[in-house]
């Protein structure tokens, strides 16, 4: 990665927002809402988009259920980047896509908190990279009762406040709303 101070490329990444994780998945209208928001913002200010998709037994490529929301779908020339585990990078092509385009930072939204999102955004700041994780652009599932997982709301709130406190040496680790996040392009958006 750069170690310019001025060289600072941000690139939105948007994990698994596939039409089965989304059905499932804890204020997923709002999350929906929010990322769909990022991506213009970010296409507008020039900046990478980069949508990853997982594909297994329980996600089949090519089904309806393994398709990203209509909502999300990547404009013409963006990248898709398939994966297996949640992990993005491991054995996918995410890492060579960001350093292509000279990213210096990955704004991390998606689906799901406590496991493709925190295992990406771990990788990220392994990897060399500044991490936002957009504190309203990331959410879990739904949870059918009590029992040994924490209620969504509570993991979404979680992991936003252990990424508050996180240190990496050499790495900056921001938690912002979708409406602070800001692409280069100048002041963020006004929330909407």
């Amino acid at each position: 990665m750069p170690s310019e101070a001025s060289a600072h490329t941000p690139a939105l990444l948007v994990i698994d927002m596939q039409n089965t994780l989304v059905a499932m998945a804890y204020r997923a209208a709002g999350t929906v809402a929010a990322i769909a928001r990022l991506q213009e913002r970010a296409r507008a200010a020039g900046a990478p988009v980069v949508l990853v998709q997982q594909g297994d037994e329980e996600l089949e490529p090519g089904t309806e259920g393994w398709r990203i929301v209509p909502e999300l779908a990547p404009a013409p020339g963006e990248t898709v980047v398939p994966k297996a585990a949640p992990d993005s990078f491991l054995d996918t092509e995410l890492d060579a896509v960001l350093r292509a385009r000279g990213v210096t930072e990955v704004v991390v939204t998606g689906f799901a908190t406590e496991v493709c999102v925190e295992s990406t955004a771990r990788q990220a700041l392994s990897r060399g990279y500044d991490v936002v994780l957009v504190a309203d652009g990331h959410t879990t599932s739904v949870r059918p009762g009590p029992g040994p997982y924490a209620a969504p709301e509570a993991s979404v709130a979680h992991h936003n406040e252990i990424y508050r406190n996180l240190r990496y040496p050499g790495r900056r680790v921001r938690v912002l709303p979708a409406a602070e996040v800001d692409f280069g392009g100048g002041a963020p958006a006004a929330a909407g």
